[in-house]
């Protein structure tokens, strides 16, 4: 539905569920319970900004339970809506998986555009809701000749991240939203965005429904790993993501069982630090960045283990080979 009506920018805000949407069940704890246009009616100041906007509820659901075929319609009806003349898209959405989806649409729209993603880390009945500020700060941007070419961006706490970077950082606080080593592409201040920008890597890959058909792994790393996760993993999946330890690093005993998943499958070296690249050069022993990638596994760059699952699982999609599939993570280094 159009939820304002006026001469100006047209904004689309599409609501897929999470936090920003719920409300106190009878039976306990919040659950989905507002449409986008609600959410769109509860922003104090909309009405004197002089944009169209149309409100849209395309799922209705906490974010942990969005999967891949969301994405991929997700991803079909933003296009869409830019194609129909929006200057903008925004998306309400759960915090949980917010920066996925994020950086899955960064990946998937190509259009210059702003597409904008914000949620609540307070329902909209908790005392200090988030929520509509957080609407409010990513609609302006949505509608900011600034924030135009520089791909999906997360808008949260007055804070505007890219999506290749963005990543939740606390359970429960406002200001959970980081980008660790890169820091924020801008601020929003007194309703204005200011925003610096950030060069799009120019990769560009389809939003193909068989996303959602490809099985990649994400294992972790810990202290005292025994292997037992990557033979259980064996040829259950189309690739795999380490979440390694430090600068991307294996325990010497699991090398060989690396090793015969790289010969297999596409293996994604990434390192569950929370910031930072993973190395290239600097550690030789066994388990070691340069042992690991000289046996075939390839650098996730400065992607986290998440966002190196959703690329890795689109190009599969694609059928890419793994050097195609190295050549795409280079582009993050």
């Amino acid at each position: 539905m159009t939820a304002r009506v006026s001469s100006g920018k047209a904004v689309t805000v599409i609501g897929m569920g999470g936090t920003i949407a719920m409300a106190p069940s009878a039976s306990g704890g919040i659950v989905p319970s507002l449409a986008a246009d609600d959410l769109v009616a509860s922003v104090p100041g909309l009405v004197d900004l002089d944009l169209r906007i149309t409100a849209i509820t395309l799922r209705a659901l906490p974010s942990p339970s969005l999967g891949f075929a969301d994405l991929v319609a997700l991803s079909g009806r933003v296009r869409a809506e830019l194609a129909a003349g929006a200057d903008g898209v925004v998306i309400t959405h759960g915090t949980d998986t917010i920066e996925e989806t994020a950086f899955f649409l960064d990946l998937t729209v190509p259009d210059d555009a702003p597409v904008v993603l914000t949620g609540a880390m307070r329902h909209p009945e908790a005392a200090g809701a988030d929520g509509p500020a957080n609407l409010y700060a990513a609609i302006r941007v949505a509608t900011s000749p600034a924030a135009r070419g520089l791909g999906c961006l997360v808008v949260m706490s007055d804070e505007v991240h890219g999506a290749r970077f963005v990543r939740k950082s606390h359970t429960s606080s406002t200001g959970a939203f980081v980008s660790p080593g890169f820091g924020p592409l801008g601020l929003v201040v007194e309703g204005d965005p200011r925003i610096r920008g950030a060069a799009r890597t120019g990769l560009t890959l389809p939003a193909d429904p068989r996303v959602a058909d490809r099985r990649v792994a994400m294992i972790t790393m810990a202290l005292g790993d025994d292997g037992t996760l990557l033979r259980l993993a064996d040829d259950a999946f189309d690739g795999l993501v380490i979440a390694g330890l430090g600068a991307g690093h294996v325990p010497a005993a699991l090398v060989p069982l690396v090793a015969a998943h790289a010969a297999r499958v596409p293996v994604v070296l990434s390192t569950r630090t929370g910031a930072g690249s993973v190395l290239r050069q600097t550690y030789g022993y066994a388990g070691s960045e340069r042992d690991l990638l000289e046996r075939g596994l390839i650098h996730s760059g400065f992607l986290d283990p998440a966002k190196a699952r959703v690329l890795l699982q689109l190009l599969l999609a694609t059928g890419a080979d793994k050097p195609a599939i190295a050549a795409a993570f280079e582009l993050f280094r």
